[in-house]
């Protein structure tokens, strides 16, 4: 990692929303009232009440990879490399960067615990590892490489980056009635590691003046080690009529991570994740400070060589702080054919962080298994603008064994105007009778020959 930007660009091209599978990539995130088992965590506890009297589902493995920009694409590479832009060109750019707030950059990189995701009836049990990356170029900087000292003279440089790794443990249940089905999630949040600019404690800017360009800036650079949080998904989806099915959920409400709560002095804790900073490496308990300074540069100063200073220092810092873990509003509608099930969802965001964005995003998504070992799988997103994805999968279910494939064509709809994707591959096992429903309880006990509390026990299958 020689410096900020770098290290920024290299994750991005190594690693890559925090619940993904491969049914859901290929239906374009259109998953609120479809999703199966263990794949409704993340999406739709309510989905859990509803399959108590279906067979368990244990996950083996998954590998889930992403990663999403706003501008470079094969298209856009080879439209504008060695072009010199005219104005309509760049205003179109820059308008584009601008609604993003900046040129961003986002990776995420998924993977379940194998064996340790496992659901039986109303239950469930999840462990999944996740990590996450985010970056976004300052939009004053873009500002100034588009239109140099022609436009604003105060060009706002705050830039924004994290890397962040974290285990997500979490407990579903769901409660079935008649008409819908309840469901919660508990999720404790154990994170593995963080570094991250503090945008509150960070400022940074440059002046374009008549008399040249002066700036300064100072960035602290945060690392946490250790860190514990809560999360928790509420859900409610209705039962199939006619083949229709219509929910929502709240997925990640209060969620957020404390950092450094364990760490009493510098240097302790533990060195899971040993960040590098030039030829240095962090101890735990350390941060960076960067500053640099920029005194009036122009062309008559060029050969001086005190215009422009920089400087690094690592220092001390064991205080607490606290990263977010974005929540999500879902609604979703399905409806169930023969061999056909459409799903649709609207998902919003309440915060730019991460996975989230706080916007709309439509999906619509196509299952089709009318060769019933081999579903195929296509859907479609889109947020605004350039926003959009393309999703195409399918999957082998055969006996006990369920294997999923998917792939996603992110803010682009072909490979050469693609700005990101996202691959997905798992394999899960279950009963040897697969994963077919099964008749309810038709004991023929009558509802008024039971007791309130055996009624209560019944609804809620605690006594299966």
């Amino acid at each position: 990692m020689k410096n900020l930007l770098l290290v920024s660009l290299l994750l991005c091209a190594l690693f890559s929303q925090t619940k993904r599978d491969p049914r859901v990539v290929g239906l374009a995130g259109a998953y609120t009232t479809i999703a199966d088992g263990i794949f409704s965590i993340g999406y739709n506890p309510g989905l859990i009440g509803l399959q108590q009297d279906r067979p368990f589902m244990l996950q083996i493995g998954q590998i889930d990879y992403g990663v999403l920009g706003n501008f470079f694409s094969i298209q856009n590479i080879a439209q504008y490399s060695g072009d010199t832009l005219d104005t309509k060109e760049k205003d179109a750019i820059f308008r584009q960067l601008q609604d993003a707030d900046g040129m961003a950059f986002f990776t995420d990189l998924h993977f379940p615990t194998p064996i340790l995701n496992i659901s039986k009836g109303n239950l469930a049990f999840t462990t999944n590892n996740i990590f996450l990356s985010n970056t976004r170029l300052p939009i004053g900087l873009l500002e100034f490489l588009f239109y140099g000292n022609a436009g604003k003279t105060d060009l706002d440089m705050e830039l924004n980056r994290e890397t962040l790794g974290l285990t997500e443990i979490g407990v579903t249940f769901g409660m079935p009635f008649q008409a819908f089905s309840l469901g919660f999630t508990f999720k404790y949040l154990q994170g593995l590691f963080y570094l991250g600019i503090d945008e509150k404690a960070s400022e940074a800017n440059l002046e374009t003046t008549d008399i040249g360009i002066i700036g300064t800036g100072s960035y602290i650079i945060r690392q946490g080690l250790g860190g514990r949080g809560f999360a928790m998904d509420l859900g409610i989806v209705s039962r199939e009529k006619n083949g229709w099915s219509v929910g929502s959920s709240l997925i990640n409400a209060f969620g957020s991570i404390a950092w450094n709560k364990s760490m009493s002095d510098p240097g302790s804790g533990f060195g899971f994740y040993p960040f590098q900073w030039g030829d240095e490496q962090l101890d735990p308990g350390e941060s960076i400070l960067v500053t640099y300074s920029i005194d009036t540069l122009r062309m008559d100063r060029l050969s001086q060589d005190s215009l422009f200073k920089n400087d690094t220092q690592f220092f001390p810092d064991t205080s607490e702080f606290t990263t977010p873990y974005p929540a999500l509003f879902r609604f979703g509608i399905s409806k169930k054919l023969e061999t056909i099930l459409f799903a649709s969802d609207l998902v919003a965001g309440f915060q730019n962080a991460y996975y989230a964005r706080a916007k709309w995003k439509w999906s619509i998504g196509l299952e089709w298994s009318k060769i019933s070992n081999l579903p195929m799988r296509i859907g479609y997103a889109w947020a605004g603008g350039d926003l959009s994805e393309l999703g195409l999968g399918f999957g082998y279910h055969k006996g006990p064994i369920i294997f999923d494939l998917g792939f996603a064509f992110r803010n682009g709809l072909w490979l050469h105007t693609m700005k990101g994707f996202n691959f997905s591959a798992g394999l899960t096992i279950t009963s040897t009778k697969s994963r077919k429903a099964v008749p309810s309880n038709t004991s023929g006990v009558e509802e008024k020959d039971k007791g309130f509390l055996e009624k209560l026990f019944e609804k809620f299958n605690f006594t299966k």
